[in-house]
């Protein structure tokens, strides 16, 4: 499998020419359009990579995905009372329905509006919540050294106006209690985490295995809040295209705008593949024509 993977990686590389990076956070537009890797984590202990595996991006709207766990253990489904469960079909970082519905609040966690809301409803005040949730990340990754990108972090806050205008409208509807600047800063941070394929592979693999770290056997999460996350990646974890990308590859997946995928095949292995260059939806373009191929090799679609 491991010679499999590399002829279709370098098969797909083609595709990155029809990409863009993304210009909406300025840092990002400094990322090496070329750089394409895949990374496998298997929970039967094996692991490999191909390409730029190693290359280091932010892991960006992936981190919604671990956010929504940290919550969820603090809070339990009560989170749900501010945060809906259901597709958009708008883009990731579009406010026009926090509006038009009523009650007002956003659709899913995995939109910029929802993953603030999220990130503001884990338990303890400023430094504790980044604490937490930065421990958590170095903890799944079984990297402590990981930490953020000071200069996207500082390109995000100031570029950020946007997120910042969802939050204080969800703030003046109730869905935000608190803070405002202090949700906004931690979830700048959190979507700035540096991290490689490998990182966002044993993520993966450790939500593909129930919640339990494959190398200590140590159980994090429970198994409802894994099927939740595993749900919502499913349906809103590749932004708008996400009904597309379930019928042509099948995985529970989350991407994001540093060019990173994290895909979840259930109890067989987790995946991260990083390509800079995005199509029109945000998603890295040549990565998503990677794990389709994968998908469609090795029968990993859950249906």
């Amino acid at each position: 499998m491991e010679k499999r993977v590399k002829e279709i990686l370098d098969k797909n590389k083609k595709y990155i020419e029809g990409g863009n990076l993304p210009t909406y956070i300025p840092e990002l537009r400094n990322a090496n359009k070329d750089a394409l890797g895949i990374y496998i984590s298997s929970l039967d202990g094996t692991e490999w990579g191909a390409g730029d595996y190693m290359y280091p991006f932010t892991i960006q709207s992936i981190s919604k995905v671990v956010t929504l766990l940290i919550a969820l253990q603090d809070r339990g489904v009560e989170i749900f009372e501010k945060v809906g469960m259901e597709p958009t079909g708008d883009a990731f970082n579009s406010m026009m329905k926090l509006e038009l519905i009523q009650p007002s609040k956003p659709f899913n966690p995995m939109i910029n509006a929802g993953a603030i809301a999220v990130t503001s409803m884990i338990f303890g005040n400023y430094e504790e919540r980044f604490d937490k949730i930065l421990g958590f990340f170095r903890k799944i990754t079984n990297n402590p050294k990981l930490d953020i990108n000071q200069k996207v972090y500082l390109s995000e806050k100031r570029t950020g106006d946007k997120n910042r205008a969802m939050a204080y409208y969800m703030k003046d509807v109730g869905v935000l209690q608190g803070d405002v600047e202090e949700h906004l800063d931690i979830y700048f941070k959190q979507c700035s985490i540096e991290v490689t394929c490998r990182d966002i592979a044993n993520i993966a693999a450790f939500i593909a295995n129930k919640g339990v770290l494959p190398k200590t056997n140590e159980k994090l999460i429970s198994d409802e809040y894994i099927k939740i996350a595993k749900t919502f990646m499913f349906t809103c974890g590749m932004y708008n295209a996400s009904g597309e990308f379930a019928i042509n590859v099948g995985i529970p997946s989350k991407s994001g705008v540093g060019g990173g995928i994290m895909s979840v095949v259930p109890n067989r292995m987790g995946i991260g593949v990083v390509g800079p260059a995005l199509d029109s939806k945000g998603n890295s373009i040549a990565g998503i024509k990677i794990l389709e191929d994968l998908s469609n090799e090795y029968d990993l679609s859950i249906f």
